[in-house]
């Protein structure tokens, strides 16, 4: 079985119930089962669901006709194998969806989306392989209109945390009937399941592919983020007059010096001073009175030890005027910083919902 493993071709000894001297070709079907079968007791944890279902078939025929193979049998297949592999120089992932995976994020979505609608769903292997990436809002559009027993199988078949996930969004007494439907999923028939994937993972084909991986308003609050506050100031005003909802939401998505007291947490300020620059720290906590944000200076000094605050008030106290321009660059690195921890997961910024909470 040439196509499953590197095996190659040549003649050993006959493989049948126990082998006697007697010498007679070796089949590449009989090969592969040798070293799928030694793999497996060897504890190798071998891929064997992605082949196809002929293969699959074929290769468990061939186990279950053999009985026993001799050590000289065993040692002459496997020092093939061997060979086989040593001389391979560059392999090629099979498949377009091979390709595809190998060259994720090196070509554009456009297209990877074009190689994958022409290839098809059903050529590109397992459909609930595409389905388990999703997380659970996305999921859960897709089948807000299916049926219980088709929402059963897909919880059966995500990932636990988006299932998890998907039952919360779902109303209470819907996700109870969708909980109880997977007690029932013992009697779906593997091709159903199947099919239901094949259904679901169509629908991904016909989602327009978008430009940008960010909505508007992640954004446009990026941007005021890095923006000065008088710039800042002007576009929300402007936003106001002309989508009173939209500004109200970039409002949300912008973290500037003045909300560190609201959406930062007091014990992470000791992991905020230690990835800040001592200078801009000293910089922005100088110039924050004069920009009427002494609240932030006070909470952040109340948050760290008492030796390191009372060297900060020293550092400050000696400095001469800080220049408004200076302070707020200033105060934008430290909010690189948290925003950065951010991303790595060091931290994580209160939200406007729990405050409200």
């Amino acid at each position: 079985m040439n196509d499953l493993l590197p095996l190659g071709s040549f003649n050993a000894m006959a493989v049948g119930a126990p082998l006697s001297g007697a010498a007679a070709p070796l089949t590449k079907r009989a090969k592969a089962a040798i070293v799928v079968r030694l793999l497996l007791n060897e504890g190798a944890d071998i891929p064997i669901e992605e082949l196809p279902d002929e293969l699959q078939a074929r290769l468990t025929q061939q186990m279950g006709s053999m009985r026993t193979v001799d050590r000289h049998t065993l040692d002459a297949v496997v020092e093939e194998f061997e060979n086989e592999l040593n001389s391979i120089g560059l392999s090629f992932p099979g498949g377009i969806v091979g390709a595809l995976t190998a060259l994720d994020g090196k070509i554009s979505k456009q297209t990877a989306e074009r190689l994958r609608k022409e290839a098809g769903v059903r050529q590109l292997g397992d459909p609930w392989a595409r389905l388990r990436e999703l997380d659970a809002p996305t999921v859960l559009e897709m089948i807000e209109k299916e049926s219980t027993e088709v929402i059963a199988v897909v919880l059966s078949k995500l990932k636990v945390s988006v299932s998890a996930k998907l039952l919360g969004l779902l109303p209470g007494p819907r996700a109870r009937e969708i909980t109880y439907a997977v007690s029932l999923t013992n009697s779906v028939s593997p091709e159903a399941v199947y099919n239901i994937g094949l259904s679901l993972a169509s629908q991904l084909d016909s989602i327009p592919i978008k430009a940008f991986d960010d909505e508007p308003v992640e954004r446009v609050g990026a941007i005021l983020n890095s923006s000065t506050s008088m710039t800042r100031d002007d576009m929300l005003t402007g936003l106001d007059e002309t989508d009173e909802g939209f500004a109200n939401a970039v409002r949300k998505a912008i973290f500037t010096f003045a909300d560190i007291p609201a959406r930062v947490q007091p014990r992470d300020i000791p992991r905020i001073l230690r990835g800040a620059d001592r200078a801009q720290l000293v910089y922005a906590m100088a110039g924050s009175e004069a920009a009427g944000l002494k609240i932030v200076m006070d909470f952040i000094l109340d948050n760290m030890s008492s030796r390191m605050a009372d060297q900060l008030r020293e550092e400050i106290a000696e400095l001469e005027t800080v220049k408004a321009s200076e302070a707020e660059l200033a105060m934008s690195a430290i909010i690189d910083v948290i925003r950065q921890l951010e991303t790595d997961g060091e931290l994580q910024l209160v939200q406007d919902d729990e405050e409200e909470d």
